[in-house]
């Protein structure tokens, strides 16, 4: 079915005499079958949905190019590079297209790169979701968030509201990271807030980014525009500005989103080549996507059970709330997790959620203090 949607990418992308034998672009086969591999390619050459980035549609071929060029990962991670999806007929036409490509290679428990094109893309990322009978979390990593009291078409801008009121709903949990105060409406702050969904200021990533990791490691879709990132470290956004993300600290984004056992779609949106001085952006997306390949690599299969001697069991009782709080903590990876009671009974052990957590928030509730991730998730469950 993916030749339907995709065109191959330029065959000399893939030409051997381009690498070396330790470059990753000898080891990307280049072809529309799937099936064995672990991570697929996708480029998205599509851009009508952006409001003022126009150009991004150029990116996907350009940052294959650079990828291509970095250094090849753990040989049993197999990549396959299923080629672009062009533009359609109508934006509505490439939104689906990517939908349905997405879904089966999820379906194939195959992890899609989307290479994109703008970041209205994603909601043709979370378009493949609808129809896998599962509620879902989302992460996006954007310098404001794209939403808008009224938003009757789909772009870059405002697209969130439309994945928000998509009906039937999939959405259990989302999450913002790193948008800046000053360029966020007061609207769409309180509408994240009514949700109780999470969202992670950028000086709050900058100072503690190792507290976004849980974050992640929850997540199933993870939506990543280039405009998070500092101007001076990626100028090949039309939106970037003098404060973001140091191109570091996106890389390490990356790498905890690549680690996530849940993790099952990343997209790459927002770089433009148009405004690209010296290909810095272009280089940049390269190395971030090398990061979440990086990062599968490292993948643990980690979830804890009450058997289970890989893990540490620690239960903090509340006095106050008369509450006895359980944590997990790996040994494997020194990862934490929390327990949050499924339904309005704190006490009812046997309905249950485990969320994945910090140790800052098992320090939290040793000084009696619930932590705030654990009480946004309780409303949820409740």
């Amino acid at each position: 079915m993916f030749e339907e949607f995709l065109q191959p990418a330029p065959a000399d992308l893939f030409a051997e005499d381009n690498f070396t034998a330790q470059q990753l672009g000898m080891f990307v086969v280049s072809s529309p079958n799937p099936e064995g591999m672990d991570i697929a390619l996708i480029g998205v050459k599509e851009d009508r949905g952006s409001v003022r980035n126009n150009g991004c549609a150029l990116a996907p071929d350009l940052i294959r190019q650079q990828l291509f060029s970095r250094a090849k990962f753990n040989d049993d991670i197999k990549i396959v590079d299923l080629g672009n999806i062009e533009m359609g007929a109508a934006i509505s036409d490439t939104y689906v297209a990517l939908s349905k490509v997405v879904n089966e290679l999820i379906r194939l428990k195959i992890v899609p790169v989307i290479i994109g094109g703008s970041h209205d893309l994603t909601f043709g990322q979370f378009g493949a979701y609808q129809d896998l009978n599962r509620n879902i979390n989302i992460a996006v990593a954007d310098q404001c968030i794209d939403l808008k009291e009224e938003q009757p078409e789909i772009d870059d801008e405002g697209f969130l509201l439309n994945l928000f009121q998509y009906e039937p709903s999939c959405i259990f949990d989302f999450a913002h990271i790193g948008y800046q105060t000053h360029l966020t409406s007061q609207y769409a702050i309180e509408l994240l807030d009514k949700l109780h969904f999470d969202s992670y200021r950028l000086g709050k990533v900058k100072s503690s980014i190792e507290e976004v990791e849980p974050v992640l490691r929850g997540t199933n879709l993870f939506s990543f525009d280039m405009s998070v990132i500092r101007l001076s470290d990626s100028p090949g956004n039309r939106s970037a500005g003098p404060n973001g993300l140091f191109a570091e600290e996106a890389c390490q984004l990356a790498s905890y989103a690549g680690q996530s056992d849940k993790l099952d779609s990343f997209g790459l949106y927002g770089c433009n080549p148009s405004v690209d001085a010296g290909r810095q952006s272009v280089q940049l997306a390269a190395d971030i996507i090398w990061y979440f390949i990086n990062g599968y690599g490292n993948r643990k299969n980690e979830y804890p059970k009450d058997d289970d001697v890989d893990y540490v069991k620690y239960t903090i009782h509340l006095k106050e709330n008369k509450y006895d709080l359980n944590f997990w903590k790996s040994k494997k990876s020194d990862r934490w997790w929390m327990e949050v009671p499924a339904g309005n009974k704190p006490r009812n052990q046997k309905k249950s959620h485990l969320l994945p957590c910090s140790y800052n928030d098992y320090q939290m509730a040793c000084k009696e203090e619930l932590p705030e991730r654990w009480i946004k998730a309780f409303q949820k469950l409740a």
